[in-house]
């Protein structure tokens, strides 16, 4: 358990050290230089964060949804078998 938390503390954090650098520092530096190579075009810097947080709320709706679905089946189930 210790070693995966520890990986996935690592991958979040070089993840959020590389958006940083590409958010925050990138608009300072040249658009000719060699760094600049390394990272996606910054439209993408707004666009992926969108469209994760448009898959996560699509995921969590649906989860949602699905959870209350067989809730009311199983309320429904109840009552019929009740009368």
């Amino acid at each position: 358990d210790k070693a995966v938390g520890a990986s996935m503390l690592i991958v979040a954090s070089a993840v959020f050290l590389y958006y940083t650098i590409w958010t925050l520092l990138l608009p300072f530096v040249d658009s000719d230089h060699p760094l600049q190579s390394l990272f996606p075009p910054r439209v993408w810097a707004i666009r992926i964060p969108v469209i994760l947080l448009l898959l996560g709320g699509a995921v969590v709706g649906s989860f949602l949804s699905v959870v209350m679905i067989r809730s009311n089946r199983k309320k429904a189930l109840k009552a019929k078998q009740k009368a």
